[in-house]
Formats: structure tokens, sequence, C-alpha cells
């Protein structure tokens, strides 16, 4: 009924829900060009077999209807065409993100003291931050694992903080508690210390990221994870799972240090790294900013859009 009252030239949706619901009116309408953008997919570390088949079918009738698939990732492009073949390779347009990352490269001194006074955290430790939803796609266990090895063996003073909530919030603290990890809620005391925060969701993640020393993603699958881009912004040295679109969004070895899927060795080990050697954090944090900075800016995202759309339209 919306459609019919706006005649949209075109109509553009985005993830799996809306995508399917948006679609599928279009092609009742039948008079818009249709536009999809995938930010990340469900096909696999998703669901079982037969659901993720299911999926797989749904988006590759809709596909059939559809004028362009945005992939957000040269990967996920591969991915889409050659993996799950949603679509031939020649519907699908490479368009990155893009944000305003300017403020993640703003005072970041003054933030960085705001932070780390407000969980008390002293010069000489090295905070670790993972930010995103507690569920079981992201893997926080690999991260509560890593923690614990590092502690092991590091002289240096740790401290991780988990930023975000989810169903998984409860088992990840019993998970802590397992591996003698002593930790916090969000309603901590400032006179009280621990190795693990849940902080719960923070808004402004640019002052989180200033007061981080290290920033690590630990999924099982990711589309374009934003975390990474914002922690690059902020200049902060990356350890991560090589998942995804990770490895188009990130310089391995130059911004960040990647590692096999699941894998507690690789994961520690790229931790300890980081956390034993000064100048490798600060070079990779700052590599980070000269590599998004116009990469993945959001006047770039602009302009790659209304290319696209004008493509569409003659």
């Amino acid at each position: 009924k919306l459609i019919k009252e706006f005649k949209p030239d075109i109509i553009h949706t985005h993830a799996s829900k809306a995508g399917a619901i948006g679609r599928s009116a279009g092609i009742a309408y039948g008079k818009a060009k249709l536009v999809h953008t995938f930010h990340g997919h469900v096909f696999h570390s998703y669901f079982g077999k037969l659901k993720t088949n299911v999926y797989k079918n749904i988006e590759r009738t809709l596909a059939l209807k559809t004028d362009r698939i945005i992939a957000i990732s040269e990967r996920q492009k591969l991915e889409l065409s050659k993996r799950y073949r949603i679509c031939s390779e020649d519907k699908i347009e490479v368009i990155p993100l893009g944000f305003d990352l300017n403020k993640f490269n703003e005072n970041k001194q003054e933030k960085r003291l705001l932070f780390r006074e407000q969980y008390n955290i002293a010069e000489n430790e090295i905070a670790i931050g993972i930010v995103g939803r507690l569920v079981p796609i992201k893997n926080h266990k690999l991260f509560l694992d890593s923690i614990h090895e590092v502690k092991k063996k590091t002289k240096k003073k740790i401290r991780a903080f988990i930023v975000g909530d989810g169903e998984e919030r409860e088992h990840l603290k019993t998970h802590a508690r397992e591996l003698g990890l002593d930790y916090v809620n969000g309603d901590f005391s400032l006179e009280k210390k621990a190795t693990i925060h849940f902080t719960s969701w923070i808004k402004d993640i640019c002052r989180v990221n200033a007061g981080m020393d290290i920033i690590a993603l630990s999924s099982f699958n990711e589309g374009t994870p934003v975390s990474l881009i914002e922690a690059q912004a902020s200049s902060k040295p990356i350890v991560t799972t090589k998942v995804g679109g990770v490895s188009n969004i990130v310089v391995p070895n130059e911004t960040a240090l990647l590692t096999k899927n699941d894998n507690l060795k690789e994961f520690s080990e790229s931790l300890l790294k980081l956390v034993e050697n000064d100048s490798l954090r600060q070079n990779l944090g700052n590599n980070g900013w000269y590599h998004v900075k116009d990469k993945f800016h959001y006047t770039r995202l602009v302009k790659d859009m209304d290319q696209l759309y004008q493509t569409l339209l003659q």
C-alpha cells in the first residue's frame, strides 16, 4: 500500500527479514528497480542445515527478481556468488559501508582520560575491549579463554571490557567464574577492579575505543564488522578471527593480527604479542586511521550509491 502511494523508481532493502518483505512487495508492485544490500548473511554458523537451506532458497528466489545485489566486501561477493550460489557474479555490486569517522579521531586523549577515570584504569594497565552483541555467533568464549591464557603468561596488568549485551551474558559470566576470572557488571564501584568488566551497551563508542589499548573480535562469522572499522578510526590495534569480510577491512600485520577461526592458541598468542609489545601496539594503531579515513567514510558511500542509482535509472 505504501509503495503504491509513493510510486518509487527504486526500492532498496537491507538485511534478511526486511529484504524479503520489501522485495516481495516490490515484485508485486512491478514498477520499480529492486536493490538489496547484504550486511551479513545467515548461511553458516547460525542454524542447522535444513533451516539454512530454507533461507538460501528464499534468497535465491528473491535474487531472480532483484536488479542489483549489493555486497559490502569482495569476500562477501565471492561467498554470495560462488560459495552459496545466491545469484550470478555480474548481478553483484561491491559497495563498502561508510560512516562519519572523524569523531573517532578527535579529542582522543581527552576521551581516553574520561573513560579510564570512570573505570579506574591505571596508565600501566592494558585495557582490551570487545564490542558487540552477546550471542553465540560472536564467540565471546574464545575471548575469555584468551584473556585467561594471557593472564597466565604476562607480568603486565590487563583488564578486559565486554561492551554489549544479549542472550549469552549469563553463560559468559558462568564461564568467567569457571576460568577463575573475577568480573564486575556495569554497576561496578570505582574502588573495585576486576579482570573482566561486563559494561552492557555504551552509546559513546568513540570514548570506549579511546580508553582501550587493544580491540578484539572473536566471531565465527561476520559480514563487515563495524567495530573494527571504528577501532581503526580510533587508531587502535586489533586482534581478530579471519572470518567473513574481516580481511577486506583490515590490513593484516599492519592494522590487525588475524587468526584462524576459533583457534585459542593463535588468538591468545596474538593478544599476548600486543600486550607485551608497546611499539607494535603503537604502530598498528597509527596505521588504522590512514587505512579507513577515506575508504570507509560516508561521503564515499554516498557517491558510490548515487552512481549505482543513476545507472539503474538509465
